[in-house]
Parts: C-alpha cells; sequence; structure tokens
C-alpha cells in the first residue's frame, strides 16, 4: 500500500435554515441570505430584517456547514477553506439548492428570488445565482467578492446586482470592487454600487440601496 494516500469522500451532513414568513397572505417573494465569517445564521437575519421592504417578503438566512467555537465559547460558521475548496464549491451549491427546493414547497413564495450575502457570504450568493439552480431576479453583495470559478462562468446571464463596501474596508478593498463590477457589466449585467463612510460592515447606505433592489424585484410580474 502507498504511504501518505489521500483521498475525499462524501458523506452526509446537515444545515440548517432559519425563515421569517410575513403575517399577510402571499405567495410572497423569496430572499435567501448568507452570514459572514464567524457569524450565525440568527444575526444575519437581524441584518436582513432591517431592510426596507423585507417584511414583504419570505426571509431565508442558511447557516454554514462548517461550525466552530470562538475563543468566547460561541457557536459560529464558515463557508469554505482553501483546503479541499472544490468539493467545499459543489456541497454548497448542493446544500443551497436543496433549501430553495424545500421552501418552494414548504411555504407561500412565488416565483421571485434573490440572493443576498455580507463577507464571505456574499461569494456564496454569487454562487447561488450561478450554481444554486434556481432562477433569480438579484443578486445583493455586500462587503465581499466574486468566486473565481463564478467569474469564469461566461455562460450564465446575470440579473440586476448590488455591490457595497466601505470606504475603510480592509478585506474587500476597492481593486476588488471594480474588478467586479468590470466582470460583471463586461458580461451585461445591471451593476449599482455603494460606497459609504466606514468598514467592512453594513451601514445606512447598503441598507437603503437594498430596500431599491427588492422593491424593483416586487414590481416583476
Amino acid at each position: 500500500m502507498p504511504r501518505g494516500l489521500s483521498r475525499s469522500i462524501a458523506t452526509t451532513i446537515h444545515g440548517r435554515y432559519l425563515a421569517d414568513v410575513p403575517d399577510h397572505q402571499g405567495p410572497h417573494p423569496l430572499l435567501v441570505g448568507f452570514h459572514g465569517y464567524g457569524e450565525t445564521a440568527e444575526t444575519h437575519l437581524e441584518q436582513l430584517r432591517r431592510i426596507p421592504g423585507s417584511p414583504d417578503w419570505v426571509i431565508v438566512s442558511v447557516r454554514a456547514l462548517h461550525l466552530f467555537y470562538t475563543k468566547g465559547g460561541d457557536v459560529v460558521g464558515s463557508w469554505m477553506t482553501k483546503l479541499d475548496r472544490d468539493d467545499a464549491v459543489a456541497d454548497n451549491a448542493a446544500y443551497v439548492s436543496a433549501i430553495v427546493t424545500e421552501v418552494k414547497a414548504a411555504l407561500p413564495v412565488d416565483g421571485r428570488l434573490a440572493f443576498i450575502g455580507f463577507s464571505q457570504g456574499a461569494s456564496m450568493a454569487y454562487r447561488a445565482a450561478a450554481r444554486g439552480g434556481h432562477p433569480c431576479q438579484a443578486v445583493l453583495a455586500i462587503a465581499g467578492d466574486m468566486p473565481p470559478e463564478v467569474a469564469d462562468d461566461a455562460l450564465f446571464r446575470w440579473p440586476p446586482v448590488l455591490i457595497t463596501r466601505g470606504e475603510q474596508d480592509r478585506y474587500f478593498a476597492a481593486d476588488k470592487m471594480e474588478r467586479d463590477v468590470a466582470h460583471l457589466r463586461g458580461r451585461g449585467a445591471d451593476v449599482e454600487t455603494v460606497v459609504f463612510p466606514g468598514g467592512h460592515e453594513w451601514a445606512d447606505p447598503v441598507f437603503a440601496a437594498a430596500g431599491s433592489l427588492l422593491t424593483r424585484v416586487l414590481r416583476l410580474d
């Protein structure tokens, strides 16, 4: 037998999502969100609730599959690392697809769908749009960049995209934002950008722009 043999093997892992359903009669559009590195689905759901007009949507906040403890003992999540990245991309795409399929079957949603993510979750929003198997009408990338395997896909036709960053954001720098905007516009996408005084965070201009884009989706027949 060879020494140091390493192989990948598929297995079953359970994820979780949280959902808010409007208290008025549906069906409703669906907003699916992805939290950042070291965050939780609960904190992300609170941010999604702050978007103007979000009470008119079924809101789903997806918990990352890979959980770990902070030094303080809280349980938080990460979407992937550079190790076994291709396998993680495939696992996450299948995970998101399964969630959207279940939500469409179980909750009063119509055909309108938007994906939103913060930081590492922004990459997941891009992946969900391009790889999740469910056509969407908007992508909202908050303080995070487009992953390379999605950027390399010349066949996917992008819906309207919102990209935001703080002027002092050390993680999602200006050159990354400019690269993503140029790439998307080169593919014919309608791209809106918001740059605000601040860092790697949500901010009032972000919530306002997100609400405006979701309102555009609401007006779709």
